[in-house]
């Protein structure tokens, strides 16, 4: 199968499937001598884990993920990385019903039609388990970007119709959808727990900010800086739609509104308003970078609804299972970590920008 290696320098590729023995990543392009250890990926993969709330689904797994090369004496060799995390809970029975049927909005017909053969296990390389490859990738790559004060926070900016109207980044991590206001979170919960007494679920958007990145990131044609970020966060499963800045508004508005002033204090030179998200001509431009994703509703639901088979029969289905009536908590981590992935290989590819940056580096 191709298409599951990411990045150009900073280079990613997963592997594994939802219900198989194991899953992973192995990541070229890490610079030797980064401290790194499985206590610095852990936390990521907390953050997405299954079985974390009453919200997320049941399934039991650690999500314990374990090194097995590129890392010697708590640094990194500058060898590929090797990651992996063994499934402990799957249930396959569960899906043995629906081994000929074709679940809506699912991948389940295109991945058929394509392959001519598919794991029905949990939807197998197309589940949404697979991004949990990508954080412990993001980790690495958040951690490298620390260093270099560039930081990457994402949250939950709504679910359903509640949307978060106050900013408290402290509050992100206190409640169980990940949103930076404790009202809206409490709103949210309900909206959730209302979906799911009547066997249905609901979606959201999740917001990501980057904070202290250089002037210049991205290239100016292909590899713009907000068309690979658009094209990382597209890439999850569960996204239907990306937005930089202001996005779709723009749409609606003229250009004296639109443009960002230039203004000058002490030399630097900054912004006025941040309409374009922190990217101009697809390099960065030193302000915030803000990119927004929408999260559909998780598609596996108990409601009776009407399919088809293999066959091509049409019959009524049911989905049963483990699933989550909202996927946006858990997709928050994964949509912060793809951004840090494209950040970071794209820095790296930066560093020859210049004819000057390549003699000093090599003087």
């Amino acid at each position: 199968m191709a298409g599951s290696i990411y990045g150009k320098v900073f280079r990613i590729s997963t592997w594994g499937e939802s219900h198989g023995k194991a899953l992973g990543v192995v990541i070229d392009g890490c610079p030797a001598g980064l401290e790194l250890s499985e206590s610095d990926i852990q936390p990521f993969m907390d953050r997405r884990k299954p079985g974390q709330s009453e919200i997320t689904t049941q399934r039991n797994e650690s999500d314990k993920v374990e090194i097995l090369s590129g890392v010697f004496d708590g640094k990194t060799t500058g060898t590929p990385i090797s990651i992996v995390v063994f499934n402990k809970d799957q249930n396959s029975n569960a899906y043995d019903n629906l081994k000929d049927i074709y679940r809506p909005g699912h991948a389940d017909y295109t991945f058929a039609s394509k392959y001519g053969h598919r794991d029905h296990r949990g939807g197998g390389r197309s589940s949404g388990r697979e991004t949990l490859a990508r954080v412990a990738a993001g980790a690495i790559a958040s951690k490298i970007l620390a260093q270099m004060g560039i930081s990457v926070t994402a949250y939950t900016k709504s679910i359903g119709d509640v949307y978060a109207t106050s900013f408290d980044v402290s509050e992100i991590g206190k409640n169980i959808v990940c949103m930076p206001d404790a009202d809206a979170a409490t709103k949210a919960v309900e909206l959730i727990n209302e979906k799911r007494s009547v066997m249905d679920s609901v979606g959201g958007t999740i917001e990501c900010v980057v904070k202290n990145s250089p002037v210049g990131i991205g290239e100016t044609v292909f590899d713009k800086l907000d068309a690979n970020l658009a094209k990382a966060v597209m890439s999850i499963g569960a996204v239907k739609a990306v937005e930089i800045g202001d996005g779709m508004d723009v749409a609606k508005t003229v250009g004296s509104d639109n443009n960002d002033n230039f203004t000058s204090s002490n030399g630097a030179i900054d912004k006025s308003t941040n309409h374009s998200g922190g990217i101009l001509g697809g390099m960065s431009d030193g302000s915030d970078i803000i990119i927004r994703a929408a999260i559909k509703p998780t598609p596996s639901i108990a409601q009776v609804q009407k399919t088809v088979n293999k066959s091509g029969e049409e019959i009524d289905v049911e989905i049963k299972g483990r699933h989550d009536p909202v996927i946006v908590p858990r997709a928050v981590v994964v949509v912060e970590s793809m951004v840090a992935i494209t950040l970071l290989d794209m820095l790296f590819e930066n560093m020859a920008a210049k004819l000057d940056n390549v003699i000093d580096f090599y003087k």
